[in-house]
């Protein structure tokens, strides 16, 4: 008998969005990916880097990732030591719950949200509490003094969209005795961001990820903002060389690339808002975003009905057989003519 852990013979284990082998045949609108191309800089700096026989490839890149650590420090206004890079922000958060959270000791987060947080503090043997969610987007019977090692918040809220006020996430950071940790995959679609609660409270983390504002998704990179000894405690349990040649290359340009972001965002804020208001026409409801996605219910409340009826019509949204979440569906938000192809399904199907 092969001597797993207990815990690991039994978990689940987290299923990530279906990612169809023909995936041109399809609107893909189901694991929020941008649909725009990342900055030229991106590809010039990897061919660069790559050179023209691959000669760079054959030594380790650099093992602190200096130069994208300081493309993110000047942009987020700090030094370099408060910033910590990763093989996509998934490397942050399971590095996070390795270095606070023991065996037996509790991690929480808020139900629904990104369930892999549960994924990793299984592996870990911690404990996992959830908090829900009110009518009006607030945690409910969340206390005074939450005495868990870690509390994870996804802001904006993935799958629903919703963002939290800085001063709310203040006022959790407060309440927290252990680490607050804000995961802001999204927040560049997003009006605000908490990144200057690093500076006011010692006990949160800010996470990113490139996978999307950047359309980086394939290149598995993520960052954290954090106190230094915050990140000098990341350091100490990241893997050495976490992050290639080229994906440094990758990372480094595209936070310089500033212009470029701002427009994609742009662009897709602006599909975003139409797209809401053509879903709400046909009587769906839809909870306001903050992300590059929407949550939306159509008017009987069956999600399962309109994902299988887009997926017999070759496009691909996200369901979730969750009871919270069963009754609608998370939608990418692609090009505008994928929406409009989108919409005019939705309108047909009813």
């Amino acid at each position: 008998m092969i001597p797993l852990r207990r815990n690991i013979a039994e978990m689940a284990g987290y299923v990530p969005g279906f990612q169809p082998p023909d995936t041109e045949a399809w609107i893909k609108l189901n694991t929020n990916e941008n649909p725009y191309s990342p900055s030229c800089r991106v590809r010039e700096a990897i061919l660069a880097e790559l050179g023209e026989d691959g000669e760079s490839l054959r030594k380790y890149p650099d093992p602190g990732s200096r130069l994208a650590r300081e493309a993110a420090a000047s942009l987020y206004g700090v030094d370099s030591s408060w910033v910590v890079m990763a093989n996509g922000s998934d490397e942050l958060l399971n590095n996070l719950i390795r270095a606070f959270a023991g065996e037996g000791e509790e991690v929480a987060y808020v139900h629904p949200s990104y369930s892999y947080y549960g994924t990793l503090a299984e592996i870990q043997g911690a404990r996992v509490r959830t908090f829900n969610l009110t009518d009006k987007f607030r945690l409910a019977d969340f206390p005074e003094r939450y005495t868990g090692k870690l509390f994870f918040l996804t802001s904006p809220n993935a799958p629903l969209g919703c963002a939290f006020p800085l001063d709310y996430i203040e006022e959790l950071a407060r309440r927290c005795a252990g680490m607050l940790v804000v995961d802001e995959a999204y927040a560049d679609f997003a009006d605000g961001t908490a990144l200057e609660l690093v500076r006011r409270c010692d006990n949160v983390v800010v996470t990113r990820t490139f996978s999307k504002s950047y359309s980086l998704a394939g290149m598995r990179l993520g960052l954290a903002v954090a106190r230094p000894e915050v990140v000098a405690a990341l350091d100490k349990i990241r893997d050495h060389y976490h992050l290639d040649r080229l994906a440094l290359a990758a990372a480094t340009a595209a936070l310089l690339d500033q212009e470029h972001l701002r427009e994609a965002v742009r662009r897709i804020r602006e599909t975003r808002a139409w797209f809401t208001r053509e879903l709400e026409a046909i009587g769906y409801r839809v909870i306001p975003s903050q992300a590059n996605f929407v949550f939306a219910a159509p008017p009987d409340r069956n999600g399962k009905r309109v994902y299988d009826t887009l997926y017999a019509r070759r496009i691909l949204v996200r369901y979730f057989s969750d009871p919270v979440l069963a009754h609608g569906l998370r939608i990418t938000i692609g090009t505008r003519e994928e929406m409009a192809t989108t919409v005019e399904a939705l309108r047909a199907i009813g």
